[in-house]
């Protein structure tokens, strides 16, 4: 007499295996769903989450102004000593402007020689959103949790909101991108 095996045959092609695996998780999710038959306050309970849930998808932030497109070529007459580190020149791409203050975009020069007194000072943004490029030459940097790190020409970091960090070194010739969410926010300066 031959033995009957709970043995399931093994599917022979990928679209075969992908339909057993289908099946299988399919009948466990149905198994484990409770009863279709709910009682009173159940039901009362789902409507409930149903009408907070729809309540606050319903609530709509305030539009904001359309944003419009930004060009902005090379000019050295650009690049203005009016930003927030003394010892640098900005040159604004007009991210600002375009975007109602969403973002802000630069290209910094830190004028060389760099001396650490005016340089190396640990302080933090109030942003949401961070992100350096470095254009031209290097800088060494600091970050809280990260350490010192040299950043070369092609290299890119975020500095998450609010991480304490400081510059403590740069080439004469550096020359950085910077891209800041929102295009305000408060600068605190911090002691060693």
């Amino acid at each position: 007499m031959a033995r009957k095996t709970n043995k399931t045959k093994k599917p022979t092609s990928r679209s075969a295996a992908q339909s057993a695996v289908k099946k299988k998780w399919s009948g466990s999710k149905a198994a484990a769903r409770p009863s279709a038959r709910k009682t009173p306050s159940a039901r009362k309970a789902v409507k409930s989450k149903a009408r907070t849930t729809a309540a606050k998808s319903s609530v709509k932030k305030p539009a904001r102004p359309k944003q419009r497109i930004a060009v902005s070529h090379h000019r050295e007459e650009d690049f203005k000593a009016d930003g927030l580190r003394a010892y640098a020149q900005y040159r604004d791409l007009g991210i600002s402007d375009a975007t109602h203050g969403l973002a802000q975009a630069h290209v910094i020069r830190l004028q060389g020689p760099c001396n650490p007194d005016e340089v190396s000072k640990l302080h933090y943004h109030d942003v949401e959103f961070q992100m350096v490029y470095v254009l031209k030459g290097w800088v060494k940097t600091y970050m809280d949790g990260q350490g010192e790190t040299l950043m070369k020409q092609g290299s890119a970091w975020t500095q998450p909101p609010k991480i304490k960090h400081m510059i403590l070194d740069y080439s004469d010739d550096v020359e950085l991108l910077e891209v800041i969410l929102p295009a305000e926010f408060k600068t605190v300066e911090l002691k060693a």
